[in-house]
C-alpha cells in the first residue's frame, strides 16, 4: 500500500512538473509572438523623416568615377547604380558604369578597367572586398578611394580592405525583419526554406540571422537551408522549387531568401503545383526590393513581402561619402534604418514607382551639404 501511495505521489509531482514545463514553454512562445509582430509593425511604418547627414564638404570639382557592377541582371544593383548616376549629375562629376557579369572573373576584369581609366573614385557594387583583394590593393596603392554598396557584413569604413565605407542597411536587422514577418504570419509555426548564396559573405550572414531567428521560435521549423548561386537563379530555381514542394509538401509555408532574385524564378513551378499566388509557401526576401518583387507583393503573386534597401537614396549616399573621402574627412556615418514592405504598405515610401525611395526629402538635403 505505502509503495502505491509513493508511486502516486511521484505520478502527480511529475504531471505538475511537466504541465509547468509546458505552460513556461507557452508563455515564452506566446512572448516571442507578441515581440514579432510588434517588430513587424515597426519595420512596416512610413519613413518619411531624414534621419541621415546635415553637414559634410561641399562638392568637389569635377571628377569622373566608376560603378563597378556585381551583376546588372541584379535589380538591387541597378538600382543603386541609377542613384549614383543621378547623384553624380548634380554634384558635377562624371559617372561610368562596368559590368562585372555575375562572375568572379568578369569582376576582376571589371576592376581592373575601372582602375585603367584613372578614376578619382571606384564604387564597388555588390560584391565582398575579400573576392578582389588584390585588384583593392592596387586601387589603395594608386591613391583612389573605395566605397562599397552591400560589400561586406556590416556597414562603415573597412580599414583592413581599404574600403572608406561600406553602404547598407544593418544586416542583422533585415534579416531579423524578414524572419519575424514569417512568425507573426504563421502565428509562431512557419515552416521555412531558406534561400542563400555561399559566394558572398553578406549573404551568408544574413541567411544565418534568419535561420537563429526561426530557430528561436519554439513552434517553428527550419525545413532546409539552400546554398544556389544567385546568379544561376534563372535556371536552378524551377527545379529545386519542385524537389523542396515535394520533399515537404504542405510542410513548408514560407520562403525566406537574401535576394529578390530567387522568387522571379518560381512562380511557374508553384502555379503548375496548383499552389495560389497568395498561398503558402509565402514568399519574403531580405534585400533588395527589386521592381519585380514590388510587382509581385502587389498583385500577390507568390511574394508576400520583402525587406528593400533605399537603392536610389543610397546612391546619394555612396556619392557623399566619396565627396568626404576626397576632402579627406570621415565617412558619414549614416546607416539607414530598416523597412519592411508587405501587401498592406506596398503603396507608400515610393511604392508607387515599384521601388522604396523614402519621402524624406534626401536629395535637397544633399544638395544642401554638397552646397548645389
Amino acid at each position: 500500500m505505502l509503495l502505491n501511495k509513493t508511486h502516486w505521489a511521484r505520478t502527480t509531482m511529475s504531471a505538475v512538473a511537466l504541465a509547468t514545463v509546458v505552460a513556461t514553454g507557452s508563455a515564452r512562445a506566446d512572448e516571442f509572438l507578441e515581440m514579432a509582430r510588434k517588430k513587424v509593425a515597426t519595420a512596416t511604418m512610413v519613413k518619411d523623416k531624414w534621419d541621415g547627414p546635415t553637414t559634410g564638404p561641399k562638392a568637389a570639382g569635377a571628377r569622373t568615377i566608376v560603378f563597378v557592377a556585381a551583376d546588372m541582371k541584379n535589380g538591387g544593383i541597378v538600382g543603386v547604380s541609377k542613384g549614383v548616376e543621378e547623384a553624380g549629375k548634380t554634384i558635377g562629376w562624371t559617372v561610368r558604369v562596368i559590368d562585372g557579369q555575375g562572375s568572379v572573373s568578369a569582376r576582376t576584369a571589371a576592376l581592373n578597367q575601372a582602375l585603367a581609366l584613372k578614376p578619382a573614385g571606384i564604387v564597388v557594387g555588390g560584391f565582398d572586398t575579400t573576392e578582389q583583394k588584390t585588384a583593392f590593393e592596387g586601387a589603395t596603392k594608386a591613391g583612389v578611394p573605395l566605397v562599397g554598396w552591400h560589400s561586406g557584413e556590416q556597414p562603415g569604413p573597412n580599414d583592413k580592405a581599404g574600403l572608406f565605407a561600406n553602404v547598407t542597411t544593418t544586416a542583422d536587422e533585415v534579416s531579423e525583419a524578414a524572419a519575424l514577418w514569417a512568425v507573426a504570419d504563421s502565428g509562431g509555426k512557419a515552416g521555412v526554406v531558406i534561400f542563400t548564396d555561399s559566394q558572398y559573405a553578406i549573404a551568408v550572414y544574413k541567411a544565418k540571422a534568419m535561420e537563429a531567428v526561426i530557430r528561436k521560435c519554439g513552434g517553428c521549423t527550419m525545413l532546409s537551408y539552400e546554398d544556389s548561386p544567385i546568379s544561376e537563379s534563372s535556371t536552378r530555381m524551377p527545379t529545386l522549387t519542385a524537389s523542396l514542394l515535394q520533399k515537404h509538401g504542405d510542410k513548408w509555408t514560407h520562403a525566406l531568401a537574401i535576394n529578390d532574385l530567387y522568387f522571379d524564378f518560381m512562380g511557374p513551378t508553384l502555379t503548375t503545383a496548383g499552389k495560389k499566388g497568395d498561398g503558402a509557401p509565402k514568399a519574403v526576401s531580405a534585400g533588395d526590393g527589386s521592381e519585380a518583387a514590388y510587382q509581385r507583393i502587389r498583385t500577390k503573386r507568390f511574394q508576400a513581402g520583402t525587406v528593400p534597401e533605399p537603392l536610389n537614396m543610397q546612391g546619394w549616399q555612396i556619392v557623399d561619402e566619396l565627396n568626404r573621402a576626397f576632402a579627406k574627412e570621415k565617412w558619414s556615418g549614416y546607416v539607414p534604418k530598416v523597412h519592411l514592405v508587405t501587401t498592406a504598405n506596398v503603396g507608400q515610401d515610393g511604392g508607387p514607382k515599384n521601388l522604396f525611395d523614402p519621402d524624406n526629402g534626401y536629395r535637397n538635403q544633399y544638395k544642401k551639404i554638397w552646397g548645389k
